[in-house]
């Protein structure tokens, strides 16, 4: 149910200078809040931790899933 939201973010972090040009892993980047990385990444990440943490959580059955 999050791998719409993993590719995106995947993406994203791709397309940065951090990944392309200093040849930095995306998890890399993305950890230390490098100045290429947009903030729309930061928030690809914790739409995608909210929906990770949405799956173990047993309120979800009637709130139903975060994310795409």
């Amino acid at each position: 149910p999050c791998s719409g939201v993993k590719q995106d973010l995947i993406q994203c972090l791709k397309a940065t200078d951090c990944v392309k040009i200093e040849k930095k892993t995306p998890k890399e980047c993305l950890m230390s809040y490098h100045h290429s990385v947009p903030q729309e990444c930061h928030a690809l990440r914790n739409l995608y931790f909210e929906c990770r943490r949405s799956l173990l959580d047993n309120r979800t059955r009637f709130r139903g899933h975060k994310g795409y």
